[in-house]
């Protein structure tokens, strides 16, 4: 099986999110089941060339490796890509991008040619790869090079669709009677993300519950009857983790290595955070982490409305993130307000491995979540999750059961304040009882949610479509 992933973004090489997470570790896990598989993306300004030993092929063309087995193949071009940021520069989108990424998806197709590379699937991520499916079926389909490709397209966040005005439709070179609502056009834009649901073979998304929950008008941004039309094209498949770099007994951030069996050397990192971070060195006090994007998606709107009374409780409270600034405001008051609060604005990955490893209780209380990464690392590091039901948070934590003692976290329903608060003093509750908080900290340690059984169910999808004619 041969495969071309199209990514935007890739760990370790550039990142915004999610997105470079997945594409840096399940190719590797793809080519540990066997697929010949690589990888393709922009050559960015962030990109050190010598860090990453890569080798210039042609005038736009560099190569490199992720881990030994997977070849990455960089798009070069100084107009498109050497500049500050991969989509944007202080929250303002570069103006041109509908131009970059169409380069990008054109380059990506004549690459195969160049490097005599004739993947079965061409597996294109988000909508900075959503032309690639367009083009296969449309200015493509009469060459025998590309006549029998296949094409799956993975929605990571249906927020983000790559919407342009209709004055820039003709940059695609597509024609234009695909400006259409049978094609691209949508409430009068240029919408790729729709190209690619209407022009791929297979549809996939990050969670089982996410891909029902995008066919709703609530959490469908307006593609919900696309959605529906090719329900039967849709598999959510939940993404993995990388256990290398999420592993308590071996990350060389923590102060003391720790695993399911010595679950005590959780305590020496948690006091370490409490002293780096200012806040009363105490081991007993329950200590509430969160590490994240600082938007109403996250579910700062009903956490900020109640944070005044969780921190009044007899907690610790660290967040660790940035995003709208109306939040950065607010949780500055709280820093002045409480003193047993950590309020850290930025972006640190090392203080993100120590409040990983250092709290006690994960609060993830979003609106939506298409996967969501936060639940699963919190669970390597003993520290439980609280979390609303919704997409993978949904399919990955276990409500606490009081009376059977299982459980790997604690969920809430309606999106609500209230409901936060009540779903956090039933975890306060719990937590105040030392034997069944260890029990929930251990089955959190024990869950698997690596990338293996997730590349099966891609290989799986894979050899369905290449068998169909």
């Amino acid at each position: 099986m041969k495969v071309l992933f199209c990514s935007s973004e890739v760990v370790p090489f550039a990142k915004t999110g999610g997105l470079a997470d997945v594409s840096g570790t399940l190719p590797a896990a793809l080519a540990g089941a066997g697929v010949d598989v690589k990888i393709v993306m922009p050559l960015y300004r962030c990109i050190d060339k010598k860090k990453f030993k890569l080798k210039k092929l042609d005038n736009d063309t560099f190569l490199g490796k992720l881990g030994n087995k997977v070849e990455v193949y960089f798009i070069e071009n100084k107009k498109y890509f050497d500049r500050d940021g991969l989509y944007q520069e202080k929250g303002v989108d570069y103006p041109d991008n509908l131009e970059r990424f169409t380069y990008y998806c054109e380059q990506t197709l004549q690459l195969l040619k160049k490097i005599k590379f004739k993947p079965d699937i061409i597996h294109c991520n988000d909508w900075q790869a959503g032309l690639i499916p367009v083009y296969l079926k449309t200015r493509y389909n009469n060459d025998p090079f590309y006549r029998k490709m296949k094409t799956v397209f993975t929605i990571h966040n249906l927020g983000y669709q790559g919407l342009f005005s209709a004055e820039e439709f003709s940059l695609t070179g597509l024609d234009k009677t695909l400006f259409s609502i049978e094609g691209l056009e949508f409430y009068g834009k240029v919408n790729l993300l729709k190209g690619a649901l209407l022009f791929s073979d297979k549809i996939t998304t990050v969670s089982v519950a996410y891909a029902r929950e995008i066919q709703t008008p609530e959490f469908g941004c307006g593609l919900e009857g696309v959605l529906q039309k090719r329900a039967a094209d849709l598999t959510g498949i939940l993404n993995g983790i990388d256990y290398d770099e999420w592993n308590p007994l071996k990350n060389k951030a923590l102060v003391k290595n720790y695993g399911p069996e010595n679950i005590d050397g959780k305590y020496v990192n948690k006091t370490a955070l409490q002293k780096s971070v200012g806040l009363a060195v105490n081991k007993n006090v329950p200590l509430l982490g969160i590490i994240t994007r600082l938007a109403d998606q996250k579910g700062l709107d009903i956490l900020t409305a109640v944070i005044d009374q969780i921190v009044g409780m007899p907690v610790q409270f660290i967040l660790l993130g940035t995003g709208d600034q109306r939040y950065h405001a607010l949780f500055e008051e709280i820093k002045k307000k409480h003193k047993n609060t950590s309020i850290n604005l930025s972006f640190d990955a090392q203080l993100a491995y120590k409040i990983y490893a250092g709290s006690d209780i994960f609060l993830m209380p979003s609106y939506y979540e298409p996967c969501g990464l936060g639940q699963l690392i919190s669970f390597t590091f003993g520290t439980i999750p609280l979390v609303r039901r919704t997409g993978g948070l949904a399919d990955t934590v276990i409500d606490y059961d009081p009376f059977t003692k299982e459980g790997t976290g604690f969920v809430f329903e309606r999106y609500e304040a209230g409901a936060l608060l009540e779903a956090l003093k039933r975890a306060l509750c719990v937590y105040s009882d030392a034997k069944a908080w260890a029990g929930i900290m251990r089955r959190a340690m024990q869950s698997d949610f690596s990338w293996k059984k997730s590349a099966k169910q891609y290989c799986s999808l894979y050899t369905g479509i290449k068998s169909q004619k």
